[in-house]
């Protein structure tokens, strides 16, 4: 059986990823980006998938675990009658080739710790060639080499699959491990592996706590918007700004079952949220670099515009199983890649609102931008009455969702508003015109007049938290009697403040509905309480999600309420951008009691 998804903790250089879990060991890594093949994979296989362990002998899990302050370097101790030891793990952000130190230092008492190693090249399938030379050992498959170093004395038994050190630590001694990878092709030992790990940790540091300090946010729950924060730095893709969903693929919505998706991709349906929520934060750099990225990555055909698309804005994301991964707890296929979801309306509301929103932000914009708000525009004006897949249905038949006319909705009110701020007026006539048809529609069709809320598509009674987003939205206003009856539905459904995706707690579409509330959807829920008069209860399940994230304040994308687990990849980057727009939210209310 797999760890606990909630066992995991992240670190990153910000161009790829590692999971560590609370016994020591690397479970997840793909090199040298979010999107490569894995080289560690036992998170969604077993041991012979890949891993790299540094723990005490004497194994079992931690006894405590935290990041340094407002960093991504990783503290892990052991404590035990013999003695105690301290294991620091970090990635330098990238400068040359992507890097994992693992730092291990005693703290009392003398400890003897082991540090193994196996590696399995392309998707935790392919055996390597190992060797041993003077700058360590080096494991090279077909275009990729991994070297591991260690900066003092060890020794170990000979493995042919593996590679085994063993060493002992006594009070202030340190002994670091260092990870590097390069194309296989290059022959000599790549430059991370002289820099002393001392002076990497000191630079690794310095890096997060300069980058840390921007935040603006100085409300009640600075600790949990500054680590999700993080995570969302940590989870973008440096030289081009995208950012991954998340960093895992195929860890489970419902263990055993076979809705387990690659999400070390960008979608477009996070792309406002990300950017709100990044200049909220006060880190417009960051902001800037996800619009460059959303702009490049749309560019083209606005009939072929996807909800996702890789770190570099490539389209192509070709979907593979991998039938020789046994999967988490027994959860298969494990999928590699994405298959293309058909048409989606709602992404064209989100391209138009992150358009609008950086624009009124004082962003500079590419001259063509309003090319492109002209294309999609009247792309949308022919195809907004189209079914579609609607939001996270990347498979099934196309119905009329009532979050995607909204979203048309939204694309046609900030194309207008847009175009009254640019001075660009010539097809706000007809934009304003649709806006009004679009809203008529969803209130006449959309609405369920026999339970007094809006539904999840036209024609059914099924409730879906997507509808707490109408009042963000500006569809309709907070006090709006339907956006309040809608909340009121959600209110009687909730299973301890948690919201389902589907609230209305049945099968649709063949989706389980033991499949775990959605992290997100229950910080919408505690946001449309808190818009609609109710601040106790809104944060009253705000306090429920900040208590079900893990030991190092990290959220996966679901959480089963009944088996108190995290389900889902983790950590999910929407999930920690909803926490920070949910404190800001919540921060502006009057204090608690009144």
């Amino acid at each position: 059986m797999n760890a606990p998804i909630e066992d995991y903790a992240l670190i990153s250089d910000l161009e790829t990823a590692a999971m560590v879990g609370r016994d020591g060991s690397v479970d997840w890594l793909c090199l040298p980006r979010f999107d490569s093949p894995a080289c560690l994979a036992a998170l969604v296989g077993t041991r012979d998938n890949g891993f790299w362990k540094v723990a005490p002998v004497a194994g079992g899990r931690c006894t405590r675990r935290t990041y340094r302050g407002d960093t991504l370097i990783l503290e892990t101790e052991w404590h035990s009658a013999a003695g105690a030891v301290r294991v620091v793990d970090f990635m330098p952000p990238r400068t040359q080739s992507p890097c994992l130190i693992r730092m291990v230092e005693g703290l009392w008492g003398r400890v003897t710790v082991r540090s193994e190693l196996r590696l399995r090249f392309h998707q935790g399938r392919v055996l390597p060639w190992v060797r041993v030379g003077e700058s360590g050992t080096v494991a090279v498959a077909g275009p990729d080499a991994v070297w591991l170093h260690a900066d003092g004395p060890v020794h170990g038994p000979d493995r042919a699959d593996r590679t085994v050190h063993d060493f002992t630590v006594t009070a202030g001694r340190r002994l670091a491990l260092t990870l590097v990878w390069s194309p296989s092709h290059l022959t000599e030992p790549p430059p991370p592996l002289y820099v002393p790990a001392e002076t990497a940790l000191k630079e690794t540091s310095q890096f997060w706590r300069r980058w840390s300090a921007q935040c603006r946010y100085a409300g009640p729950w600075r600790e949990a918007v500054m680590r999700s924060l993080i995570t969302l730095k940590a989870l973008t893709y440096a030289p081009t700004g995208g950012v991954v969903a998340a960093p895992t693929t195929s860890l489970p919505g419902c263990v055993g079952g076979e809705r387990n998706w690659d999400y070390r991709y960008c979608w477009l349906r996070d792309s406002t949220v990300t950017l709100s929520c990044l200049l909220r934060s006060g880190y417009r750099e960051e902001a800037t670099a996800w619009l460059d990225w959303l702009v490049r990555a749309v560019a083209g055909d606005p009939d072929h515009l996807q909800t996702v698309y890789g770190v570099e804005g490539q389209r192509l994301l070709t979907e593979t199983e991998a039938p020789w991964l046994t999967g988490y707890d027994g959860s298969r296929p494990v999928r590699f890649g994405t298959a293309m979801p058909q048409f989606q309306l709602d992404v064209y509301g989100e391209v138009m609102d992150t358009l609008w929103l950086s624009l009124r932000a004082g962003i500079p914009m590419p001259a063509h931008v309003w090319d492109l708000v002209e294309v999609l525009m009247g792309h949308l004006e022919r195809h907004w009455r189209r079914p579609d897949q609607g939001m996270w249905q990347v498979r099934g038949a196309p119905r009329q969702f009532v979050h995607s006319k909204v979203m048309a909705w939204v694309a046609a009110d900030r194309a207008v508003r847009m175009g009254v701020l640019l001075g660009r007026n010539g097809s706000s006539g007809v934009w304003r015109a649709m806006r009004d048809e679009v809203h008529r529609d969803v209130c006449r069709k959309g609405w369920d007049s026999g339970q007094r809320s809006f539904v999840q598509f036209y024609g059914s009674s099924a409730l879906d938290a997507s509808a707490l987003l109408i009042p963000r939205l500006g569809f309709l206003p907070a006090g709006d009697e339907r956006v309040r009856g809608t909340v009121r539905a959600m209110r009687r459904l909730a299973h301890g403040g948690f919201v389902r995706r589907y609230a209305a707690g049945r099968a649709l579409d063949g989706i389980r509905d033991s499949e775990g509330t959605f992290v997100s959807c229950s910080l919408w829920y505690a946001q449309s309480l808190a818009a609609t008069g109710h601040p106790r209860q809104a944060r009253e399940v705000f306090e429920r999600v900040l208590a079900i994230r893990n030991d190092v304040g990290l959220l996966a994308e679901q959480w089963d309420p009944d088996a108190g687990r995290q389900l889902g990849n983790a950590p999910k980057a929407f999930s920690h951008v909803a926490l920070v727009e949910t404190a800001f939210a919540l921060s502006s209310l009057p204090p608690a009691g009144r």
